[in-house]
């Protein structure tokens, strides 16, 4: 039964990411987090940072992984498939039909109309993020992280992959700082003498 939900759940972002990458993620989330319990929102925004990270298209990168995750190497297969085929088809389709119309009114005002959706969706995807960030750190340390993401994302221009990487080796080194704090390099304490 995994199989056909799996196959369920991806073709329904396949056929209603309309937009591309940002507008998929908050349907992916939909389907594996809320309605198919694949997986807890923290998981779902590991990975996520992560498939941002690499190169390729981001729902393509969640299919596989969830997919393989839920359903083995069949999974996998299902998954990236069935998110992908509507969007082969309908290109095919609706790009021999709509390029005889793409001046009238109604197909730019249909694109117009997507554009708030989509904005919603991914407006609720950070709010649930931001939520969780500020559960995990705290309030001001998370709001912090967030202007410095900002900062660097929109002011400095750096990719998303170098920020993420960037957060990955802070974090790792943060934890590790402690340890070798109270104790030698390998993280053990040392024995006070009395």
């Amino acid at each position: 039964m995994n199989q056909w939900h799996l196959f369920l759940a991806f073709f329904r972002v396949g056929m209603l990411g309309y937009g591309g990458g940002p507008s998929s993620i908050p349907l992916v989330r939909a389907e594996v987090v809320t309605k198919y319990r694949w997986m807890t929102d923290e998981e779902f925004a590991e990975i996520l940072a992560i498939a941002n990270a690499l190169p390729g298209p981001i729902a393509t990168k969640l299919a596989g992984y969830i997919g393989y995750r839920v359903g083995g190497a069949f999974g996998l297969l299902n998954a990236v498939v069935a998110t992908t085929a509507p969007t082969v088809v309908l290109m095919i389709v609706l790009l021999a039909v709509l390029s005889s119309f793409k001046d009238t009114p109604w197909v730019a005002g249909m694109t117009k109309a997507v554009v708030p959706v989509v904005a919603v969706m991914l407006a609720e995807m950070t709010w649930q993020f931001t939520k969780q960030a500020r559960a995990a750190l705290g309030i001001w340390p998370a709001a912090l992280l967030l202007a410095a993401c900002f900062v660097a994302l929109q002011w400095l221009g750096l990719h998303p992959a170098l920020v993420v990487a960037l957060l990955l080796v802070a974090a790792f080194v943060g934890r590790r700082q402690p340890e070798a704090a109270n104790g030698n390099e390998r993280g053990e304490r040392r024995k006070v003498s009395p």
